[in-house]
């Protein structure tokens, strides 16, 4: 068992890879609870592949992935899971991203039996004709909810606003267009490409002991190493935006702002980008900046604007994101600001001081049992490990904050999302 500790936060991480292929991770911790999600590195973005031994591209519908994600659940003696696991006191979910789904629970007691029919319903896929229809309705009702959710057009609004054909333009519950060309053999084809012990991660937090941990998984593990891999296809992606402003109008009562700059250096240290871009943005936009003192003395603003750098394999882009009734002044000063950070160089003071800031808050981050689970898949599958953000923040400079704030924040690259309240 290989052991990666982190001496600066006093953390270790404990990795097995098992016969069959799948990695499994334990993150001890001094705490009751116990945390645990297997997830595959299949998402919303991989609707196109070669599945092992197939020379004929598969194309699926949008949205499958997460349509699987809830049949998963689905048992032959027509029960459901999640109820069962609900049943024995523990909080038990799944979720779908651009590129994993993750099942998962968390609990303080019952772990071992919620944990055979949690490794159960996972490597045991039941689907048919009725069940895949029965779920159609509810999945359907759940992307109209989406629909309505003013965040999420927000962003989904600015995606298609940047990329031209990149997958992150797929939402990812797909269309009731979509979601109604799948069927039961779509599904079985889908989890017999991607559901694989070597496709897939299993990471443990909370009250573990790595050793019995894993001859208990082991225990209840059937699955199989598979021969191969799907291999993947994805769109090419100019590097040019699509337009620069796109606006919507919506039942709500202040509009909403994205502001978005792409970002095709996709071979660049993604880690330091994004400690960068979070050191930018506490210095333009946190509430001791001068650009939210100004804004919110002058009622134009009344919350903090969230900043954030999203990305993976095939794409990378800053959000920059506020509510106000004000929304032109605010674009304006936040550009303003933007622009004479740039010309006049970040303060050494202000560079140490927001790097303290947001070292603190991801060392704190660690405590939490599903925040440095989900953040351990989430890195896992983009190819990092999370104990790389501790390191570069100890190594990461002011002049290469000062370059990704030149380079990445850049007109040619920015697009501007709305949401407005509807006209009455």
């Amino acid at each position: 068992m290989q052991v990666i500790e982190n001496e600066s936060i006093k953390e270790k991480v404990y990795i097995e890879k098992l016969e069959n292929g799948l990695t499994v991770m334990i993150i001890p911790k001094q705490t009751r609870k116990k945390y645990i999600a297997w997830s595959a590195n299949y998402g919303s973005i991989d609707n196109k592949f070669y599945a092992p031994g197939e020379d004929e591209m598969t194309v699926v519908p949008d949205g499958i992935a997460h349509y699987l994600e809830h049949k998963l659940f689905e048992q032959r003696d027509g029960t459901n899971s999640l109820d069962t696991l609900c049943a024995l006191g523990v909080d038990a979910n799944a979720y779908t991203t651009n590129d994993h789904t993750a099942y998962l629970y968390e609990c303080t007691e019952n772990f071992e039996e919620a944990l055979v029919e949690f490794m159960d319903y996972v490597q045991n896929p039941y689907f048919t004709d009725e069940n895949v229809e029965k779920e159609r309705g509810i999945i359907g009702q759940e992307i109209m909810m989406y629909d309505d959710y003013p965040e999420w057009a927000l962003y989904m609004n600015a995606m298609k606003a940047m990329y031209h054909n990149n997958e992150i333009n797929i939402d990812v519950a797909g269309t009731i267009e979509t979601i109604a060309e799948i069927d039961k053999e779509k599904l079985y084809k889908i989890y017999n490409s991607f559901y694989v012990p070597g496709n897939m991660i299993m990471v443990l937090a909370g009250d573990f002991k790595p050793e019995s941990t894993i001859e208990l998984i082991k225990k209840y593990m059937v699955m199989t190493k598979e021969p191969s891999a799907s291999k993947r296809i994805y769109n090419e992606e100019p590097k040019e935006i699509v337009q620069k402003y796109v606006e919507k109008e919506m039942d709500i009562s202040m509009p909403c702002v994205l502001i978005g700059y792409k970002d095709n250096d996709l071979d660049s240290n993604k880690i330091q980008k994004d400690i960068a871009v979070e050191i930018i943005g506490s210095i333009l936009l946190s509430k001791s900046s001068k650009t939210f003192e100004e804004l919110y003395e002058s009622g134009k603003i009344f919350s903090e604007p969230s900043i954030q750098y999203e990305f993976s394999k095939t794409f990378a882009h800053v959000m920059i994101q506020f509510q106000s009734h004000n929304r032109e002044d605010v674009i304006e000063k936040i550009e303003e600001n933007l622009n004479k950070l740039k010309d006049d160089g970040i303060q050494e003071e202000d560079f140490q001081r927001a790097k303290k800031k947001l070292y603190g808050e991801l060392v704190k981050s660690y405590s939490e049992v599903s925040n440095v689970a989900s953040a351990t898949i989430a890195d896992y599958f983009k190819g990092i490990s999370s104990f790389e953000y501790i390191n570069e923040f100890k190594v990461i400079e002011k002049s290469y904050v000062e370059k990704v704030l030149n380079e990445l924040f850049v007109e040619a690259n920015k697009v501007i999302s709305v949401i407005n309240c509807l006209a009455k």
